[in-house]
């Protein structure tokens, strides 16, 4: 007796154990944990696509502060300084430093805009149920675009700047840099409410292949 023919669409792989299991149907708010290793398999994420738009719209909206807004200010010897994002491209660039400041340019504005963008387009057209096979195309290289954003490690290099001139002069925290976390936040935020697997459920309801 030959063995019923097995239906991978219907199946997912723990990211932990590799181990398979049949998709289950979740309401939101729901998770599912591997049988085996007890690893979180599936989770559906409460109002995604509104919760998405909401994120991505308010990062945008912080993205023109956190880059011409200052970001610190530095006062040493009557002397006072301070500088926006945009100002330390232009001094890099100023000083011939072109390599540093296109990674700059790309790491923390091109690529967090594009995220950004491409978040709020992938959650309208959903929510809009404009679904076409060429969306399909587009998120999947949404997903690589995670691993390309740097806003965190140039808060880190901010941080580590302040350290070490605290000592030396007065510094003074810029709206830029409030604008800049909240920012990063947002860039988060975007990644813990879009609600991968059901994209794709969503993509594939609504393209004929």
């Amino acid at each position: 007796m030959s063995a019923e023919p097995v239906n991978y669409d219907q199946m997912i792989a723990c990211p932990q154990c590799d181990g398979l299991s049949t998709k289950p149907l979740l309401k939101e708010g729901q998770k599912a944990v591997c049988k085996r290793c007890g690893g979180k398999v599936l989770e559906r994420k409460r109002d995604p696509i509104r919760r998405t738009l909401a994120v991505a719209l308010a990062g945008l909206l912080l993205l023109i502060p956190a880059t011409i807004l200052p970001l610190i200010g530095v006062s040493a010897v009557g002397l006072f300084n301070q500088a926006s994002l945009l100002d330390c491209i232009a001094i890099l660039i100023a000083n011939d430093y072109y390599l540093i400041a296109i990674s700059l340019t790309i790491f923390t504005l091109a690529v967090p805009v594009i995220r950004l963008l491409a978040a709020l387009y992938i959650s309208w057209c959903i929510r809009m149920q404009r679904i076409t096979p060429a969306l399909v195309h587009f998120f999947r290289s949404y997903h690589q675009l995670d691993s390309w954003t740097m806003l965190h490690v140039f808060l880190l290099g901010i941080m580590v700047s302040m350290y070490k001139l605290v000592a030396l002069a007065e510094l003074s925290v810029g709206l830029g840099l409030v604008a800049f976390i909240l920012l990063l936040i947002c860039s988060t935020l975007v990644s813990v409410t879009l609600d991968k697997h059901y994209i794709w459920e969503q993509l594939e309801a609504g393209c004929e292949y």
